[in-house]
């Protein structure tokens, strides 16, 4: 028995090393690699921050108000009237996820967002639902901020057109690469863009509200493009429930501070904090103020032009400076909305894999400090499906923010439940739960409540998303999250049962020692190699056994030969092979001993390898021991050892 107690003779030495990674290709492109002690200084403040984790949330006032007017647009344009209600309800909504997400922040300070909420309030399966949920988003709002911006492109440079594909595949690996290079350079590089646009659109809006309300010379658009559709049903509560659902899109990405706070400088909950509610406030006026402006111009939802377009060149007086610097800002921030996601993806996937549900590859850090793993997989995910659906607005739309108000839902629903939990706390009393600690507040039913609407209205807005996009592929993502559930489960009940199978529990007996040790030594020529090999084969057992596959028999009788005299004594078997085969009769007398050998009994492959210092020279001869060990690793008591022979091609051994 293993006696636990007396383990006086263990020795434990620590010790350090300066061994640096030396510079390659990758530090030209990433930079240099970064020391584990270098993680606090590679934090970000609030002011970069924004730039991080907004600029998705922000992109989306690019193009939330024409998604209410394409769905008003049924009912004709005297519709487009109560614009600005349904975005005043909009923005309620978003005052509501906000004051949730704000909680969220402060009650799970190292980060998760709507995974780790629904985690511990909820249940596992809730959990996997929000995570495959948001990282099914990331990856869309990869694909479609991308796929917008290079639209943008094209339609200035319709020659363009048909390279789509590859811009956007292009910007996709630029932003990788960015990311790559750590969060606070990808932060400070896209922190100036950023603002540009959103100072670009503080500029339009105030001079449009000054005009209209001041100067009294705003105006309609001059030579509105054609409508997009014309009215042929009534306004119905259905319909005005629809186009407040498309208009929610500028929602999408609010939960994104609260997945990444770690990202921020201590104190992370407070810089989180208040970098979430800096978002909402500029995201909520912007986008009011598009909406009532769009309105007070008679702008129209259009192909041909959109109403940030038109907008632009009503408050602007036309296609001047100011007009093109905005529709420039409008396409940098599309495409820079892709980072958000970039900066997301990664740290969930980290969570999700470190409670064993995602490949444990995903939780390493990489030399800049990143999950770098994480954000190569994105990348290469979200240009597949460019490549898939051809880089198209219009057809990656129905598949978005499904994902991101089924999170939203289940964070505020978690969120509500950890209330409830709380006020059944005495004052002073605390509970800690595997993310947070659960401490008495007094306004408890109050928070519940909000969280509880907040739950109820994500919940229904989704659900209408469901039912009014299914057709033009929302049902994609309907059947990807299931998928990805029963992936993660997959995953986890691997790691669970390799877990049970490698434990030292009730581990208390030592195995038995191994009986006998049969080495046994493929020999394709005798040489100086061949002989290393013996000597090391020799130490490890007595029971020696070289095996000459016999292709052609005048070889195998120089070998026979050679092996008489320098073979020490050693049986050589050789295996004739009328097909002038040679891995398969080795296989097939390995497999013959192992089925005959004793209980206890160890079999090791003893390979003589072949190692030159010229790597082209390497690639002329066959790695026999790679090719064994990928064909018997799957047998048990059986070891494979390659025994290299160093060669220096210049003639020095």
């Amino acid at each position: 028995m293993i006696n636990h107690e007396n383990n006086s003779q263990t020795s434990i030495i620590e010790r350090t090393t300066d061994h640096t990674p030396q510079k390659n290709w990758q530090s030209w492109f990433i930079g240099r690699p970064l020391s584990t002690a270098d993680a606090s200084h590679q934090t970000i403040g609030k002011t970069v921050g924004l730039a991080v984790f907004a600029s998705d949330a922000l992109s989306s006032t690019a193009y939330a108000t024409q998604e209410i007017l394409v769905i008003l647009a049924a009912a004709g344009t005297m519709a487009f009237g109560i614009v600005v209600p349904i975005s005043i309800a909009i923005v309620i909504l978003l005052a509501i996820v906000t004051i949730s997400y704000e909680q969220t922040i402060h009650a799970y300070p190292d980060g998760g967002g709507a995974y780790i909420v629904a985690r511990d309030n909820l249940g596992e399966f809730p959990a996997l639902i929000a995570g495959a949920s948001l990282l099914t988003d990331y990856i869309l709002t990869v694909s479609v901020s991308i796929a917008s911006g290079v639209a943008q492109i094209t339609s200035a440079i319709p020659a363009l057109h048909d390279y789509r594909v590859a811009l956007s595949v292009g910007f996709i690996m630029f932003v990788m690469l960015m990311n790559l290079r750590g969060v606070k350079e990808s932060g400070t590089a896209f922190a100036i863009p950023t603002y540009f646009f959103v100072v670009l659109m503080l500029i339009a809006v105030g001079t449009g509200l000054f005009r209209l309300f001041v100067a009294g010379s705003l105006g309609t658009v001059i030579d509105p493009p054609e409508l997009l559709a014309h009215g042929v049903s009534a306004i119905t509560p259905f319909l005005i429930l629809h186009a407040f659902a498309s208009g929610t899109t500028a929602l999408t990405g609010v939960e994104a501070i609260s997945n990444g706070i770690t990202a921020f400088k201590e104190p992370r909950s407070k810089n989180a904090g208040i970098t979430l509610v800096w978002m909402s406030l500029i995201l909520g006026s912007l986008f009011l103020g598009i909406s009532y402006l769009t309105k007070a111009i008679a702008a129209v939802p259009s192909e041909s032009e959109t109403v940030i377009s038109q907008l632009g060149r009503t408050i602007f007086d036309g296609r001047g400076t100011l007009y093109l610097m905005l529709i420039g800002a409008t396409t940098v921030i599309l495409i820079m909305a892709a980072n958000t996601a970039f900066a997301d993806f990664p740290r969930l996937g980290a969570l999700v894999a470190k409670d064993g549900f995602l490949p444990r590859q995903l939780t390493y850090r990489g030399s800049r400090l990143v999950y770098s793993r994480g954000i190569v997989a994105l990348a290469l995910i979200a240009s597949l499906l460019l490549i898939i659906f051809n880089a198209s607005v219009t057809r990656l739309i129905p598949l978005y923010a499904i994902g991101v108000f089924l999170s939203f839902t289940l964070s505020q629903g978690g969120m509500a439940l950890r209330w409830y939990k709380i006020g059944k706390l005495k004052p002073g009393e605390e509970k800690v739960e595997r993310g947070s600690t659960l401490r008495f507040v007094k306004d408890w039913p109050i928070k519940m409540l909000v969280n509880g609407f907040g739950s109820i209205c994500t919940a229904v807005v989704m659900m209408v998303f469901a039912v009014t996009k299914f057709q033009d592929g929302a049902w994609v993502v309907l059947i990807l999250i299931p998928v990805l559930v029963a992936g993660f489960w997959l995953i986890h009940r691997h790691y669970n049962n390799l877990a049970k199978k490698l434990s030292l529990d009730n581990f208390g007996i030592i195995p038995p020692h191994t009986m006998r040790h049969r080495v046994i030594m493929p020999v394709s020529g005798v040489h100086q190699g061949t002989l290393a090999a013996l000597r090391y084969a020799r130490m490890l057992s007595d029971d020696v056994t070289a095996v000459h596959v016999v292709i052609e028999p005048a070889d195998a009788e120089k070998v026979r030969g050679k092996w008489e005299t320098w073979g020490e004594g050693v049986r050589m078997v050789l295996l004739d092979s009328p097909y002038r085969l040679f891995i398969e009769p080795i296989l097939g007398y390995i497999s013959e001993i192992a089925d005959k050998r004793q209980p206890g009994e160890t079999i090791t492959i003893v390979v003589p390898e072949f190692v030159s210092n010229n790597r082209l020279a390497g690639a002329l001869h066959t790695n026999t021991a790679n090719i064994l060990r990928e064909q018997l690793k799957n047998k048990h008591g059986i070891v494979i050892t390659n025994v290299p022979y160093h060669v220096n091609e210049e003639g020095e051994e």
